[in-house]
C-alpha cells in the first residue's frame, strides 16, 4: 500500500467516524432539548411531517451524492457533507480551486486540492459566522436596509451565474439548449421553482443526451 492509498484509507476511517458522530448529534439534539425543557416532540406528528418532505430530499440527497462525490473526492466529500452549504459555497470553492491549479476530477491531485479548498472554506465560514454573531446587533440597521435587500436575495444566482458563464462558453449548444428548455419549463410550471434540487435530474439528463449526440455527430464527421 503506497502513501496515497494509506491517505485514502485514513480519510475514509475518519470520515465515517465523524459523519456518524454528526448524525447522532443532529438526531439527538431535539430529544435532548425536549427532555431538558420538558417538551418532547410528538413522534407520530414528526414522522408524518417527515414523510411529506423526506422522499423529496431523499432523492435530492442521492443525486447530490452521485454528482458531488466524484467531483470532490473522499476527503472533500466528507468535509462538505458534514459542514454543509455545498451548493452555494463548498462546490464553487472546490471547482474554482481545481480550475486555478489545473487538475482533473478523479486524480490524486484533485483529491488533495478539493480537500484543502473545502477545509479552507469551512474555516472561513466559521470566522465569518463568528464575526456576524458579534456584529449582528451593531450592523442590524445596515443589514435590514431596503437598499441592500435585493443584493442579499441574489447572492446565489450571482455566484452561480458567474461560474456558469465559464462553463457555458465551453459548449454553447448544450448549455443554451438546456438553459432555454429549463427556463421555459419553469415559466410554464412555476411550482417547480421550489424543487430545483429535483430538477437537476432532467436538466442533467438533457445535457448529457445533447453532449452524446454532438459527440456522435462529430465522430461520424471525423470518420468520413
Amino acid at each position: 500500500m503506497n502513501d496515497y492509498e494509506k491517505y485514502l484509507a485514513s480519510t475514509h476511517r475518519l470520515g465515517r467516524i465523524f459523519t456518524t458522530a454528526v448524525l447522532i448529534l443532529l438526531l439527538a439534539a431535539p430529544f435532548v432539548i425536549g427532555g431538558y425543557l420538558g417538551a418532547m416532540p410528538n413522534l407520530p406528528a414528526a414522522m408524518k411531517a417527515f414523510l411529506g418532505v423526506g422522499l423529496v430530499y431523499l432523492i435530492s440527497g442521492i443525486v447530490e451524492y452521485l454528482i458531488y462525490v466524484p467531483m470532490l473526492g473522499a476527503g472533500g466529500s466528507y468535509l462538505a457533507f458534514i459542514t454543509g452549504n455545498l451548493i452555494n459555497m463548498k462546490i464553487p470553492c472546490a471547482i474554482n480551486a481545481r480550475d486555478i491549479v489545473g487538475v482533473k476530477s478523479g486524480t490524486p491531485e484533485n483529491e488533495i486540492i478539493a480537500t484543502l479548498s473545502i477545509a479552507t472554506s469551512s474555516l472561513v465560514t466559521i470566522l465569518v459566522l463568528a464575526a456576524g454573531v458579534i456584529l449582528m446587533i451593531p450592523l442590524q440597521p445596515v443589514l435590514q436596509s431596503p437598499t441592500l435587500q435585493p443584493a442579499f436575495e441574489n447572492v446565489v444566482p450571482a455566484l452561480f451565474g458567474a461560474m456558469a458563464c465559464k462553463y457555458y462558453r465551453m459548449n454553447r449548444p448544450v448549455a443554451l439548449v438546456t438553459l432555454a428548455f429549463m427556463t421555459l419549463l419553469f415559466i410554464l410550471v412555476p411550482g417547480l421553482i421550489g424543487s430545483t434540487s429535483m430538477m437537476v435530474i432532467p436538466s442533467g439528463a438533457l445535457a448529457i443526451g445533447l453532449a452524446f449526440l454532438l459527440f456522435r455527430r462529430q465522430k461520424k464527421g471525423g470518420v468520413q
